[in-house]
C-alpha cells in the first residue's frame, strides 16, 4: 500500500538530486586550424635572454663578457659602459632554434649613444642581422665573425647619406643583377637614418635560392644563389644578432617559418608555405 505524500516526496527527492548533481562540461573543441593565419615566433620575450646563445671574440660560448647583451625596460640592449676599452670584442647572439632555411624576419632597432674606445671607425653604428650562419658551437674562441649572411643594420652620422639594410658576405658569396660576385659589401637602396630613431627592418629568404631585404616595408635589395666560399649552397642555418662597438637596442625580433606541412588535408596546412615539410604534417 502506498504510504499518502510518498509520491510527492520521491519526485521532490528526486528534484533535489538532480539540482546537486554536477553538471558536465561540454568536450573541449581543439580551434579550427586558419591555413591563413601567420604564426610568428616572437624570438625575443621581452623579459630575458634565455632563448638565446652569448659568443664574443676571445671568450667562450654563453660567457655573456662584460655584460654586454642585457634586457633592460622590455628592450635587449649591447651595452660598452663596463668596457674599459673595445680589443675587437665583436659580439653575436645566437638564437637557440633553428637552423632555419624559409622564412621571414622582423627586427626593430635602433642605434644609441656613443661608439666605444678603441671601436673600428667603420664599425660606427654598424651591427647586423647574421643568417644562415653556422652553428655557434663550431666558432672558434677568437673567431670575430660567423660564416654567415650579413643583413647589415647602418645609422646615419647625422650629414651623410648612408644606406641601412645592405648586404655583407663573411664567408660567402651571393649572384647580384645576374653575375656572380665576391664583393664584401652591396649596398641597398634605403633611406638615411640618423639619430636613435625606431627602424623596422625585414628579410625574406628561401634557401640558397634568393633574399630580399626591406626597410619600414620598402624593398631596398634582392639577390639570388647564396653560396659559401667553396660555392656550395648556402641553404640555411642559425640567426644572430651582432655587436660591432657600438651600443645599439632591440625591440622586436621576430619570425615567421615559411617551411611546413603544404598538405591542404592536413590540420596543420598554411597557405603560406613555400617549402613542403612532409613529415610535420598532422592528420
Amino acid at each position: 500500500m502506498t504510504t499518502p505524500g510518498f509520491k510527492q516526496n520521491t519526485l521532490a527527492a528526486m528534484l533535489l538530486c538532480a539540482l546537486a548533481s554536477p553538471v558536465l562540461a561540454a568536450p573541449a573543441t581543439t580551434p579550427a586550424n586558419d591555413p591563413n593565419k601567420e604564426e610568428w615566433i616572437e624570438m625575443f620575450n621581452g623579459k630575458d635572454l634565455s632563448n638565446w646563445s652569448v659568443k664574443i671574440s676571445g671568450f667562450e660560448l654563453n660567457d655573456n663578457a662584460f655584460n654586454t647583451f642585457r634586457v633592460e625596460d622590455g628592450i635587449m640592449k649591447m651595452r660598452y659602459d663596463q668596457y674599459k676599452e673595445f680589443n675587437n670584442h665583436f659580439g653575436h647572439i645566437f638564437y637557440n632554434g633553428g637552423p632555419f632555411s624559409y622564412y621571414r624576419i622582423k627586427v626593430e632597432y635602433r642605434f644609441v649613444g656613443d661608439q666605444v674606445k678603441g671601436g673600428p671607425a667603420w664599425a660606427y653604428r654598424n651591427n647586423g642581422i647574421m643568417y644562415h650562419t653556422q652553428d655557434p658551437k663550431t666558432m672558434g674562441i677568437n673567431q670575430d665573425f660567423p660564416g654567415s649572411m650579413e643583413y647589415q643594420l647602418l645609422g646615419g652620422d647625422g650629414v651623410n647619406p648612408r644606406t641601412t639594410g645592405n648586404l655583407c658576405t663573411p664567408g660567402t658569396h651571393v649572384v647580384y643583377n645576374g653575375k656572380f660576385t665576391e664583393d664584401h659589401i652591396i649596398n641597398s637602396s634605403s633611406d638615411t637614418f640618423h639619430g636613435d630613431q625606431w627602424v623596422t627592418a625585414e628579410l625574406l629568404v628561401h634557401g640558397s635560392e634568393k633574399a630580399e631585404h626591406f626597410i619600414n616595408g620598402k624593398k631596398v635589395l634582392e639577390y639570388t644563389d647564396l653560396q659559401w666560399d667553396d660555392r656550395t649552397p648556402n641553404s640555411g642555418g642559425y640567426i644572430a644578432l651582432q655587436a660591432e662597438s657600438h651600443p645599439a637596442d632591440f625591440r622586436r625580433v621576430s619570425l615567421l617559418n615559411l617551411e611546413g606541412c603544404m598538405d591542404k588535408t592536413a590540420k596543420n596546412f598554411k597557405a603560406y608555405f613555400v617549402k613542403n615539410k612532409q613529415d610535420a604534417c598532422v592528420y
